[in-house]
């Protein structure tokens, strides 16, 4: 495989038409070596437009949801970003080109510490990745300028929104399958907290997060 030339269809065919057209954005996805995150196993999926399988049954969100995720909040310099659900820590790397600290949270320990080791190899240094259940945040050390939630909940907690600072941005996928949601809800100060759905797509579920009421008759 040409791995240069799989990349640049990457951004190319499944990115861009996603209305991923920053160009930081783009920039950061030919920087930044998607293949270094994903199992030697499945090295050969790194580039296509599907969730690549993880341990323990997880997985990666697809290249052009990430993409539009990581334009979508808009992240600066000087920021500092709360990840839940690290994964492999590809999506982390990819914010702490674009945030001052990034902490990303996995309960799962097998993913937490691939996650690491993931990061300490490609060299990133501003990450620090937690093994805790992500699905409260975290209230302590709040607030935070961003949030991602790198998987899907039914509904985003209102918890979850109360760690952002005025002016900070969440971004999450809520709903129930066969249709989820990408929404960012954005914190305005004294207006309280606005959002707006983004692009129709299904990703696997965060665990810990609750889950609607089934009513069985």
């Amino acid at each position: 495989m040409n791995i240069e030339q799989a990349r640049f269809n990457m951004i190319e065919q499944q990115i861009r038409p996603w209305q991923v057209l920053d160009p930081s954005v783009l920039s950061l996805l030919a920087i930044v070596k998607r293949e270094d995150f994903v199992p030697g196993e499945h090295r050969a999926l790194a580039f296509m437009d599907l969730e690549v399988p993880l341990p323990e049954g997880q997985c990666m969100l697809s290249p052009k949801v990430e993409a539009r995720m990581l334009q979508e909040l808009a992240v600066h310099k000087h920021e500092r970003v709360l990840e839940i659900g690290a994964g492999s820590g590809y999506m982390a790397a990819l914010l702490a080109h674009k945030a001052q600290h990034v902490i990303t949270l996995e309960r799962r320990p097998t993913l937490a510490a691939l996650a690491a080791d993931n990061l300490r190899r490609a060299s990133i240094v501003n990450v620090q990745v937690r093994t805790v259940d992500g699905s409260h945040g975290l209230p302590d050390e709040a607030p935070f300028d961003a949030i991602v939630l790198s998987g899907s909940v039914s509904k985003v907690p209102q918890e979850l929104l109360a760690q952002l600072k005025p002016g900070g941005r969440l971004i999450a996928i809520e709903g129930e399958e066969p249709v989820m949601r990408a929404a960012l809800y954005t914190h305005g100060g004294e207006r309280g907290v606005s959002r707006v759905e983004i692009f129709d797509t299904v990703a696997q579920r965060l665990e810990g997060f609750p889950e609607p009421s089934r009513f069985v008759f």
